[in-house]
């Protein structure tokens, strides 16, 4: 094959066992089964192609060992989110979906939108988002445990109990690994110590915002609102101006920013009397609370890219 003379585009429907490959919107397809083996031989068929990009949905995480070994061989990847594809197919008039259309769907988005390429962090940062992943997941299970804990027969509780030991433990040997791991890399150390700087961050947002978000201190500040979530979308037309809202964007940072926020909103100088300023102003707790999160990430934000801690002499009396 040619591919010489124009951008060759790939799509990928990752699904839990099987991988469908499609090489443009009309080209040849196949699969492969979604593990070690059969990433390997796409990789190495992909290779061969030379695409100009591969674009994939993201699925949850299913996608990320493809994304990884795609990465590593230097190909070109974008991942993209499925809601936008789904918008494209509509507008092609695309109603039927099966994994193999949905590969050369992905395709045919790569040639007409062109997504930009999707840079993978660094080792240290991808190990440092695993721990917090699976932290927020303990995190989840003793919640539950401890809701089953109040409605089991008192003859099964002493199993439900025995297992919130564990997961307490579980927790504490994850909080562990994730100190070692951040004072481990001096980057991290450096970015820690500044963000924890300001009230209201505390171990866990600071090690999330290290994972979760790199960007951080390399955006202006709609930017990272935008990526985050927390910029609010105009709803207008003609004559009507409909409620401004929050879409899309990294919800796992949002909400961990949520709660440090919340604790800001007593203790910050920054974010406190804007909060109360808002209110003032007849602004639903709701939506003042947005308000101070979209401040707070813009105050931490500008605090990185100087790699200069809060200040409080700094913060203006008035909001």
């Amino acid at each position: 094959m040619n591919t010489s003379s124009y951008s060759l585009y790939v799509g990928i429907d990752v699904s839990k066992a099987q991988l469908d490959v499609a090489v443009g919107r009309d080209g040849a397809d196949w699969s492969a089964t979604n593990d070690q083996v059969g990433i390997g031989r796409t990789v190495v068929r992909l290779q061969e192609l030379q695409p100009a990009c591969i674009v994939v949905e993201s699925t949850g995480g299913l996608e990320v060992p493809l994304i990884v070994e795609l990465s590593a061989a230097q190909l070109p990847v974008a991942l993209v989110h499925p809601g936008r594809v789904r918008d494209f197919a509509r507008s092609l008039g695309q109603l039927a979906k099966t994994d193999k259309l949905d590969a050369h769907l992905l395709a045919h988005f790569g040639e007409a939108i062109q997504p930009l390429l999707t840079q993978l962090p660094s080792q240290a940062v991808q190990e440092l988002d695993a721990l917090m992943l699976r932290r927020r997941q303990v995190v989840d299970l003793i919640t539950t445990e401890q809701n089953h804990l109040t409605s089991t027969r008192l003859s099964l509780r002493s199993q439900i109990e025995a297992h919130l030991d564990w997961l307490r433990q579980e927790l504490s040997n994850l909080d562990g690994a994730i100190e070692t791991l951040v004072g481990n890399i001096p980057e991290f150390q450096a970015k820690r110590a500044v963000l924890v700087s300001a009230k209201g961050v505390g171990p866990v947002l600071s090690a999330k915002l290290l994972s979760g978000l790199p960007e951080l201190g390399q955006m202006n500040r709609k930017k990272i609102a935008s990526l985050v979530g927390v910029a609010p979308f105009n709803d207008d037309s003609g004559p009507r101006r409909g409620k401004r809202k929050i879409k899309g964007g990294r919800a796992d940072i949002r909400k961990v920013l949520y709660m440090a926020t919340v604790a800001a909103l007593r203790s910050n100088p920054a974010i406190r009397p804007f909060y109360q300023h808002l209110l003032n102003q007849g602004k639903l707790k709701k939506v003042a609370i947005v308000a101070c999160m979209r401040k707070f990430l813009t105050i931490l934000n500008a605090m990185v890219r100087d790699m200069r801690p809060f200040t409080y002499a700094s913060v203006p009396v008035n909001p």
